[in-house]
């Protein structure tokens, strides 16, 4: 395989009709996520931070994968492209975070100083857990995350046009970059998802959201490469031991998942500590334990098998198919986080018991909210793609990545 680096790598045409039908999704889930703001104003808020932070990962762990592959080369940066349109998406989720400021009083309980008042532990933690601190930290994550997501896309256009004097600060802001994506998204998930019940806490939740992000980010990425190696010019390029890579990290981040949520489970069973206790007790009762129970065989098991044969990994159609499931799984795992906690108040998720059968039924917002804000974020997406060529080729590392998989 032979990188011309005449070739201008243009993005195919027909992703212009990719962003057109994007943004008609988009568009036409805000129109039924309007109609439910009026009719189902705590069903929306709930709904639209579960679509929210599903395409939060997506963006957010392209942004981590790319940083790990300034610091350490490898021939999946072939994909760098896709990560840094990713990553360029982050003001735009910045706006989208907006209707969760709106919906604070609804989503979380310590906004409500009559609760606060009443609760010792609220009471505690008021010092971290107030309305304007949420909201100076939530700036304070998008301001990092958009300014390092446009430097390194800066950068990376300079390296482009020959400046290679940038690479070293490429390799630096992206070192320091890990560390702050690293703890901010930790903080960020204590703030949305943890506090929702202020109670709970657990050490490992930081990596629970990281993992997850960068099995997401992955996920879209084979999507697109997918869609990219139909068309020139990646035709050409992209070969089957490229997806192959993807699918081998893929299999890393499902086992990661796995590995994370088991030792939150295990240390919480062998603790038993009554402010730990109560989010599995809501997560194992009231029909949640079967989507306990899908997450297991569907996130883990079934993801972890595909993904073990070469085969799967090295054909792109197979692959694509398991990508596609692992999005949809990622969407289950992040709705099994958030709504169970307004089980009392109606769930998202309802348990309709019958004589002799149980169903389960999802709101209509639940289908809404992220076709919403996924519609929105993929239009974003394909136009920050078409910005740029499709090849880094000068990145230092592209060539020798491409010699040690039979290329030139």
């Amino acid at each position: 395989m032979i990188v011309d680096t005449t070739t201008t790598y243009t993005p195919p045409a027909d992703l212009e009709g990719v962003r057109t039908r994007a943004l008609q999704v988009g568009i036409a889930g805000l129109v039924v996520c309007a109609v439910g703001f009026v009719v189902a104003r705590d069903h929306f808020f709930r709904a639209w931070l579960v679509g929210f932070l599903l395409w939060l990962g997506v963006a957010m762990g392209s942004l981590g994968l790319m940083m790990i592959q300034h610091l350490s080369g490898g021939s999946w940066g072939v994909f760098r492209r896709i990560f840094e349109a990713s990553s360029r998406t982050i003001p735009l989720l910045a706006v989208l975070f907006i209707p969760v400021l709106l919906g604070m009083g609804t989503l979380y309980p310590w906004t409500h100083t009559d609760h606060v008042a009443a609760d010792e532990i609220m009471r505690h933690k008021a010092p971290y857990l107030n309305v304007p601190f949420f909201v100076g930290r939530a700036v304070f994550y998008f301001v990092g995350w958009s300014v390092i997501a446009l430097l390194l896309s800066k950068w990376s256009k300079r390296q482009d046009d020959g400046e290679m004097a940038v690479n070293l600060r490429i390799q630096r802001l992206s070192g320091f970059g890990l560390v702050f994506y690293a703890l901010t998204m930790t903080f960020a998930g204590i703030d949305w998802i943890m506090s929702i019940n202020p109670h709970w806490y657990s050490t490992l939740f930081g990596f629970l959201m990281l993992g997850g992000q960068g099995l997401s980010a992955l996920a879209f990425t084979i999507i697109t490469s997918r869609f990219l190696s139909q068309r020139a010019p990646m035709q050409e390029l992209l070969k089957p031991h490229h997806f192959h890579d993807l699918g081998k990290l893929s299999l890393a981040f499902v086992m990661l998942w796995a590995y994370f949520n088991f030792s939150q489970f295990l240390l919480t069973y062998a603790a038993n500590l009554i402010e730990e206790l109560p989010y599995f007790l809501a997560r194992t009762d009231g029909g949640w334990q079967y989507l306990a129970i899908f997450l297991v065989l569907f996130h883990f098991f079934v993801p972890f098998f595909m993904l073990l044969s070469r085969d799967n990994k090295r054909a792109s159609t197979r692959l694509v198919v398991i990508a596609c499931w692992i999005l949809l799984v990622r969407y289950v795992d992040i709705y099994m986080l958030v709504s169970p906690e307004f089980a009392v108040s109606g769930a998202n998720l309802h348990l309709v018991e019958g004589e002799q059968t149980s169903r389960f039924f999802v709101h209509w917002l639940d289908v809404a909210a992220p076709a919403a804000i996924g519609g929105l974020w993929v239009w974003m997406f394909t136009a920050q793609l078409a910005q740029r060529p499709l090849l880094a080729f000068r990145d230092p590392y592209l060539h020798e990545a491409l010699q040690s998989s039979g290329g030139h």
